[in-house]
């Protein structure tokens, strides 16, 4: 469906131009959808991006060129070597740097007349209204539940609309959730979260590292056009693509009336504690309720090793991230495989299990205990942590 321009004529109306941004601005200018007028419109916008990694490189860029007037980015992280596959608005020099003050060098970079806001934190329900407040448009760039829902609310709530973009391995997603334009939240679709651990993370499944650089554009391109006020916008619509297929496919999303947020008669009316609220407080009581899984550090595994010490160290990562890295004398025992592999061990020895930061390697780790094993540890922050304090010359992925 088509609607008018979001921002305000009057507050448009006031912005002036200098030569250098007629020149910088001229292939919008003389475009009829755009115009002067359109730019007035862009730069009078306020945008608030949730995230400074994969989707928000390429949201914060093309945005800050376009010529956004007010530009918020909210992130508290720190860039690191694994960020730099697809996060561009990092480069190799920032590895170390915060990610909000590498990311405004850059966005002053393509356009000095951008204000760029910064806010080193978390969003979450203590600050979520306070940083929004100022802007006109929520987009989502992050990949957590906890924040996708913390957004979703606060922009309902305070009627703006929320651009919502995910990624993961080959796939992503891109939509505007505004229920104060006829259209559905984020809620409508997802009332709650899966169980914590059910959805991997990028981190965990892995991304391509031009995928969200085109989610990313496609939540910029929304922007624009509901701050010009022209196209039609993803209110309603949800379009997916598949980039091992190069194939966009759209679903119709509607909004429910039963919605606990937006709809017709609201259980939820405040911001809530959402990490609570997506399980991640419960996930960790769960673990410390059930049987400690016993551990070895990283020092003492080298010691054994050194030593002699008659054990076996399995890993039980993939074959592909197997050719990356191991750790010397590591057996290659996929988890998925270890059910109908279980055979190749004995009880009888001592056995470490091991994979890349310590999650799969503790499960492995559970089989086997339910298996009648007993000799067991698990390596305490994986093949990770043994290359940041034994091996220095093994690579971290």
């Amino acid at each position: 469906m088509a609607i008018s321009s979001i921002i305000d004529p009057e507050r448009s109306e006031r912005v002036q131009f200098s030569n250098d941004e007629i020149a910088r601005y001229s292939r919008h200018l003389i475009m009829p959808e755009v115009t002067l007028e359109g730019q007035k419109r862009l730069k009078s916008a306020s945008i608030l991006c949730i995230g400074a990694g994969g989707l928000g490189s390429p949201i914060a860029l093309y945005l800050g060129a376009a010529g956004i007037g007010r530009l918020g980015l909210v992130d508290a992280d720190t860039v690191d070597f694994s960020n730099l596959q697809r996060q561009i608005l990092h480069g190799t020099r920032d590895v170390g740097r915060k990610k909000l003050n590498s990311a405004r060098d850059r966005i002053r970079e393509v356009n000095p007349n951008v204000q760029v806001d910064l806010y080193d934190d978390f969003f979450t329900a203590a600050n979520a209204r306070q940083i929004s407040e100022p802007y006109d448009i929520i987009i989502d760039g992050t990949d957590n539940f906890p924040t996708r829902y913390c957004s979703n609310d606060v922009a309902v709530f305070q009627k703006k609309p929320n651009i919502y973009g995910s990624i993961f391995r080959f796939d992503g997603q891109c939509t505007v959730f505004a229920p104060h334009l006829g259209g559905p939240c984020y809620r409508c679709m997802f009332p709650e979260p899966p169980p914590p651990g059910m959805v991997p993370s990028c981190a965990e499944g892995g991304v391509l590292g031009v995928l969200p650089g085109i989610i990313g554009v496609m939540q910029a391109i929304e922007a624009v056009k509901l701050i010009i006020g022209i196209g039609e916008p993803l209110i309603g619509r949800m379009i997916a693509f598949d980039a091992l297929k190069m194939k966009f496919r759209e679903f119709k999303l509607r909004r429910d009336p039963k919605c606990p947020v937006c709809g017709d008669n609201p259980t939820i009316k405040e911001l809530i504690d959402y990490d609570q609220f997506c399980g991640i407080p419960q996930a960790k009581a769960a673990e410390e309720a059930e049987a400690p899984v016993p551990t070895i550090s990283v020092q003492d595994l080298k010691a054994k090793l050194d030593r002699g010490d008659k054990f076996k160290l399995i890993d039980v990562r993939e074959p592909f991230e197997w050719d990356i890295c191991r750790i010397p004398g590591a057996t290659l025992i996929p988890l998925g495989q270890l059910p109908s592999r279980m055979s190749e061990l004995d009880s009888a020895d001592e056995i470490v299990l091991q994979c890349k930061s310590g999650g799969r390697s503790a499960r492995a780790l559970k089989l086997l205990q339910e298996a009648g094993f007993s000799k067991l540890n698990n390596l305490e922050g994986g093949i990770t942590a043994w290359a940041e304090q034994i091996d220095t010359s093994v690579p971290k992925y």
